[in-house]
């Protein structure tokens, strides 16, 4: 976010040696009055005027909520505040759904987060549990993100799923879906489907780093998803390919690349995140 000109005020829910798909990490997590008191010190300097706020991996069911009750109070003081919210909950592997943060945390997203999102980035297992509807097909998935929609994000986009890709076993589906009320009442709908090449390993912050630079994208293109998602992917798609691709340099020939190796290469990767080249096109459905 701050490569592509936004200035940010970060909160550290956690505080970690590493993230948490090494074998190891120590540190400490943010409780919820921690998090409350850092947002009293901005309020008393008066600088609690965002534009944005962005949200991601939370362990705790009060912090969360402690994150609507800000989000709110932000929102009194700019009704054009947008909300960003990736609801990181967990994850299919071999097509089984299973959750990686306490099981108490769905109802607060569902009932409480959900509601003042702007925008939202589940990927289709998050999207299911929000729902409680699952996805066999893509009209089930259009269905699912309508159903959110109803329950308040103008904004969504399913940032991976296990849908059949029309290009082939070798794609990865995202889809985006855009509700707007124009002036009169009436409401139009965009609706996009991204394939992106998959790419053989398991990264940690991808959905991150996705999230972030739908935001920076969204802000750039309001009205535009397919180009914002455009922006997104294929950055996503650079700075994996480099990280693939230097994760096997370090391990060496026929060596499976470790949590270290295949940190991703933000850093290496920051003029494809400023200017990407758009090598992932959307289609309109």
């Amino acid at each position: 976010l701050q490569v592509l000109g936004f200035e940010v005020d970060t909160v550290n829910s956690v505080q970690f040696s590493n993230h948490t798909g090494y074998d190891h990490w120590k540190g400490q997590v943010l409780n919820s009055d921690e998090l409350h008191e850092l947002y009293e010190g901005l309020k008393l300097n008066k600088v609690n005027r965002y534009d944005y706020v962005l949200t991601g991996y939370t362990r705790d069911t009060s912090f969360l909520a402690m994150v609507v009750d800000i989000v709110q109070e932000l929102k009194q003081q700019n009704s054009n505040l947008v909300y960003v919210c990736d609801p990181v909950m967990g994850d299919k592997w071999n097509g089984e759904g299973s959750m990686y943060v306490p099981k108490d945390l769905l109802p607060v997203y569902r009932d409480k987060v959900v509601p003042v999102a702007d925008i939202i980035t589940p990927n289709q297992f998050e999207a299911e549990l929000l729902t409680g509807r699952k996805i066999h097909t893509e009209k089930e998935a259009l269905e699912v993100m309508d159903m959110l929609h109803a329950m308040g994000p103008e904004t969504v986009v399913i940032t991976s799923s296990d849908l059949q890709a029309p290009l082939g076993n070798d794609y990865l589906i995202a889809l985006g879906s855009h509700r707007k009320t124009k002036a009169d009442g009436t409401r139009v709908t965009q609706r996009i489907r991204v394939e992106s090449p998959k790419v053989d390993a398991v990264f940690v912050g991808t959905g991150d780093l996705f999230a972030a630079m739908l935001l920076a994208w969204t802000h750039k293109h309001p009205n535009n998803l397919k180009v914002a998602c455009e922006k997104t992917v294929s950055a996503m798609q650079h700075v994996l390919q480099r990280t693939i691709k230097s994760a096997k340099a370090q391990a060496g020939e026929g060596n499976k690349p470790n949590s270290a190796q295949l940190e991703l290469r933000m850093v290496q990767s920051k003029k494809d995140i400023e200017n990407p080249e758009i090598i992932v096109k959307a289609t309109v459905l």
